[in-house]
């Protein structure tokens, strides 16, 4: 199983049944944080809900089709990282992440980004990886502007978030 130790204090894990339990537990208390700029949120009402996503990261893990890791900051589930479905025939992906509201600010996003950026160019030879944030989420953003990644378009209103819709950014690296 995929497992990624960044320092001394923090490592990405992928995600397993065992999980389900801290993870579930993790987005419940950070509910109104996420809530924010992740529509899944009201959807995950139950620790069985969360054993279902488990599952499904899982099967695309093992049908080489992707990757869902927990981040692990001083021996603490603090949040997600992983990969949208990857798209084989033209070898491009898109990540997505969220941390709990007590470990932002500890570069704990960016550091596991730039990790799975480099698995998915060296380890599964992509030769693209997209971030796609709405355009009023600055620290996403930010994470991606940080990394190396160029703001390559917006579409506009193409996410409908609980009673709105929101412009969408679309940040892209290359392996080049």
């Amino acid at each position: 199983m995929f497992s990624h130790k960044i320092d001394d204090v923090t490592e990405l894990r992928i995600l397993q049944q065992q999980h389900a339990e801290e993870l579930f537990a993790l987005v419940d208390r950070n509910r109104e944080h996420l809530r924010e700029w992740l529509l899944w949120v009201d959807g995950t009402k139950t620790v069985e809900d969360t054993k279902n996503f488990i599952k499904g990261e899982l099967e695309k893990f093992a049908a080489g089709e992707g990757l869902s890791t927990g981040i692990w900051y001083e021996g603490k589930l603090s949040g997600s990282i992983g990969s949208h479905r990857i798209d084989w025939i033209h070898r491009k992906v898109e990540i997505g992440y969220w941390i709990s509201a007590a470990a932002q600010g500890k570069g704990l996003i960016t550091k596991g980004t730039r990790a799975l950026v480099d698995y998915f160019f060296n380890e599964l030879e992509l030769h693209r990886v997209e971030i796609h944030c709405a355009i009023g989420n600055k620290k996403s953003r930010a994470i991606a502007e940080r990394l190396g990644f160029t703001e390559e378009g917006i579409l506009k209103q193409a996410f409908r978030l609980y009673d709105h819709y929101t412009d969408i950014v679309i940040y892209g690296l290359l392996k080049k």
